[in-house]
């Protein structure tokens, strides 16, 4: 509920407040997850993006989509660096590729969305998958090794556990890495969808998708309808939320695993 909060009714507030002052430009952050979502986070930028459309009928509004924003609190990179503050064994999924980028390469994505961004365009880094898509795996792997250790690769989480008590001290560091088995990962990113119109030609390092995104402006009411009632009588689940969320993404498939990446180990 505090995704959503963050993700959609929080961008709705503040573009209405925009309005109210007469603002000119409107510019939010979406990401690459919102194209084919397979998890809540994504599916929620998703809808975000269903209520840009809308709203931009009277405002212009520009976004961007771009990757996983290198060592930013609660990435994947953050994560292994905690974990190495702690003394614990690096995890990975040996099957899941992502796309990466820099803090400054995402804070000038967002910039000039802003400035130079047509109504209802979405920017994204113009990204090669066979030279960008990293595993999770490799980019640990580099990880341990820009800390000055040689990665030992365990064959259980027990062995891995272990072993931390022992190799630092012996220039190593254990790592785990198997296959995906937590919810909402994709094998892969992507930034664009099947049938949207993309402008490849305007920048050197930066497409655009030229957003035409159908909306139904009653889903989009009964959707804010029903999550206020859930946050007035303070009481809701997962799988309403969902519901919700596949009323308006009847794409969106969400499987449930019960464990996430973050929490592994």
């Amino acid at each position: 509920m505090r995704m959503i909060e963050v993700n959609i009714l929080n961008t709705i507030k503040t573009i209405q407040q925009s309005k109210a002052k007469g603002v000119k430009k409107y510019f939010c952050v979406s990401t690459d997850k919102a194209a084919n979502p397979v998890n809540m986070m994504g599916a929620s930028k998703r809808i975000m993006e269903l209520f840009l459309m809308r709203e931009s009928v009277d405002m212009n509004i520009s976004t961007a989509r771009f990757a996983n924003v290198a060592y930013s609190d609660g990435s994947l990179l953050h994560g292994f660096k905690m974990r190495m503050e702690k003394s614990q064994p690096i995890v990975a999924p040996n099957d899941v590729r992502r796309y990466f980028v820099s803090k400054e390469e995402s804070g000038q994505l967002c910039l000039m969305s802003t400035i130079l961004g047509d109504n209802r365009d979405i920017f994204f880094p113009k990204l090669n998958a066979e030279r960008h898509l990293i595993k999770f795996s490799d980019l640990a792997t580099d990880f341990v090794k820009s800390r000055g250790y040689q990665p030992h690769l365990c064959q259980s989480e027990n062995e891995a556990r272990e072993l931390a008590k022992s190799l630092p001290s012996e220039g190593k560091w254990p790592c785990y890495f198997s296959p995906s088995d937590t919810t909402g990962e994709k094998d892969f990113e992507e930034f664009f969808t099947e049938g949207e119109a993309l402008d490849l030609d305007r920048f050197e390092r930066l497409g655009i998708v030229k957003s035409q995104m159908h909306y139904d402006s009653t889903l989009l009411d009964d959707f804010t309808t029903q999550i206020a009632a859930m946050r007035s009588n303070q009481s809701w689940n997962k799988l309403d939320i969902v519901a919700l969320f596949q009323a308006l993404l009847p794409e969106f498939q969400h499987l449930e695993k019960g464990k996430y990446l973050d929490a592994k180990m």
